[in-house]
């Protein structure tokens, strides 16, 4: 089964760069098949990894960044593949 970790928060004012930059340097403790980071207007982030795992797997996510980088806590969903074939 696939497994997506969705990661997103918004950056303090002016620190969306600073934020993206953050999120890309951390490191998981394990290495998802893939990984991808994107951008929003008002200093969005969103990483989104994907996981070769069952839905409820204890799966590594990013952490919560410094609290002078973001305006709120991060929003974090978990989704599996509803158009995956079985192999």
């Amino acid at each position: 089964m696939t497994v997506a970790l969705m990661w997103e928060a918004r950056a303090a004012e002016g620190r969306g760069g600073d934020l993206l930059a953050w999120a890309r340097a951390r490191e998981l403790p394990g290495e998802p098949v893939r990984r991808e980071h994107f951008r929003a207007p008002q200093d969005r982030v969103l990483v989104i990894t994907w996981w070769d795992a069952a839905y409820d797997a204890d799966l590594p996510e990013l952490p919560e960044p410094p609290p002078d980088l973001v305006t709120r806590a991060v929003h974090r969903w978990r989704f599996e593949s509803a158009d995956a074939q079985p192999r």
